[in-house]
């Protein structure tokens, strides 16, 4: 597997070639270039934040990185086991000049990745991507003699900084979370959500809890992505135990979804539309999220009397556009929810710390909460990609067959029809194009996503 080079980092598979796989030769380079970059962006500061989710190889690798950083002349902060959302709040609080989070976020355990980080702790823009790239290709590196070699100290209070700046923020009700005494069970899919998760619930209040997969071992008990079908023992295990809720996060902790209290799913797409639901009642304002997520946050967002911006799909670029329109809150509707009070990247603690905030003052069931939004059906489907296939060519044969739709091509290709709407891209993480569909009616979102598969199999 080739290495998979974006805006959501430098990813791949591990074991296998330099260049054809995430190995220790790539990770130093990649590591290197980025240093490079650091040093000449930001003469005068020279630390780096670093962190990794439970992954098999993440201690490995991020030894690696450390070690690259430090001989580069970098001073690196050692966050150890974490995650994306406490590492980039990090950065910020330590003043860094940037930060390297060691996670594949949703791939299964044989990938990592290196993700990186700008002085804000948010994801590094395209133009400093392409820069990092450029310099990785060069190969030019002068390291640091010995007794300029970066310094590197253990930094074991990130996880209760974040944790702190959740618990304090105004629209958290502790108070009434606690007095709701919330039955909760987490599946944290042996990663660093089984540690961060559960201090949280403790500083929320939340005493009665149980860890499906607790073990931080990176060895995933199922697909790590939390899509309903990798869903159902969570699903079972609230059931059993008569919970109020289940919650499950990805590998790196910033995506999130809910298990409502009689098994069913609260549907990853709908914990974006929640929490905003929550944010809008008390602070009303503008939302965004990407060109593949559910127009039900467009829907609530006009009911607030706010106004509903879409983005191309990427967390910098939701980003870049909350910024643009103002935007109290965003995300993605992969469970992906960004609080700017916060910071700028999906976070999946601070959308359980509202999420039950607004569970315990409303006084509903998680399924009636969820009853009580616009009911979308999306259709989420893929088509792997060979090494020859040219996806232009593909999205141009779909642009001149339904040329009589409104279309957007922001972002791959979305296309319209009436109330309903098909967006296809191909994915920043994996060699697929990913094709979501969109309509009230979940056989209608079925039948649109399964039409434009067979579209594109004809292309290919």
């Amino acid at each position: 597997m080739a290495l998979i080079k974006s805006i959501s980092g430098i990813r791949g598979t591990i074991g296998g070639a330099p260049g054809e796989s995430l190995s220790p030769v790539d990770v130093v380079k990649f590591v290197a270039a980025f240093s490079r970059f650091i040093l000449e962006d930001h003469p005068g500061n020279k630390k780096i934040v670093i962190g990794r989710d439970g992954r098999i190889s993440g201690e490995m690798m991020q030894s690696f990185a450390m070690n690259t950083l430090r001989a580069m002349g970098l001073d690196v902060l050692d966050a150890g086991l974490s995650t994306t959302p406490t590492i980039e709040m990090a950065v910020i609080a330590n003043q860094a000049a940037g930060g390297i989070i060691l996670s594949a976020s949703h791939n299964p355990k044989e990938w990592n990745a290196l993700k990186f980080f700008n002085d804000r702790g948010e994801f590094i823009s395209a133009s400093d991507g392409e820069k990092i790239l450029k310099l990785a290709e060069e190969n030019e590196f002068i390291f640091a003699p010995v007794d300029a070699a970066g310094s590197y100290t253990i930094m074991d209070d990130s996880l209760q900084y974040h944790i702190n700046a959740i618990i304090n923020h105004p629209l958290v009700n502790i108070e009434s979370i606690r007095k709701k005494n919330f039955h909760v069970v987490v599946d944290a899919i042996n990663s660093t959500g089984a540690i961060a998760v559960p201090a949280l619930l403790d500083a929320l209040g939340v005493e009665n809890y149980s860890i499906l997969n607790a073990e931080v071992t990176g060895n995933f008990q199922h697909n790590p992505e939390p899509l309903p079908a990798h869903l159902q023992a969570l699903s079972l295990e609230v059931q059993k135990k008569q919970a109020h809720l289940g919650i499950a996060v990805d590998p790196d902790v910033d995506r999130l979804c809910f298990v409502c209290e009689d098994g069913s799913m609260f549907g990853e797409e709908y914990t974006l539309v929640a929490v905003a639901d929550y944010v809008l009642q008390h602070r009303p304002g503008n939302t965004v999220s990407n060109l593949s997520s559910t127009q039900a946050l467009r829907d609530i967002t006009e009911k607030q009397g706010g106004t509903y911006y879409a983005s191309a799909v990427g967390e910098v670029n939701v980003v870049n556009k909350m910024k643009e329109v103002n935007a109290i809150i965003g995300g993605e509707g992969n469970g992906g929810i960004i609080v700017p009070e916060l910071h700028y990247g999906r976070d999946a603690l601070i959308g359980i710390g509202l999420f039950l905030s607004q569970l315990a003052t409303s006084g509903k069931e998680v399924s009636a909460l969820r009853a009580q939004y616009p009911n979308y059906f999306i259709c989420k489907e893929k088509i792997d990609l060979g090494k020859n296939t040219d996806a232009h060519a593909i999205f141009d044969t779909l642009k001149e067959k339904y040329k009589k739709q409104p279309m957007n091509t922001e972002d791959g290709l979305k296309i319209f029809f009436d109330k309903d709407w098909v967006h296809l891209r191909t994915s920043n993480t994996e060699p697929i194009i990913r094709i979501y569909a969109e309509s009230h009616f979940e056989t209608t979102a079925n039948n649109i996503a399964r039409r434009i598969q067979q579209d594109i199999r004809e292309c290919m």
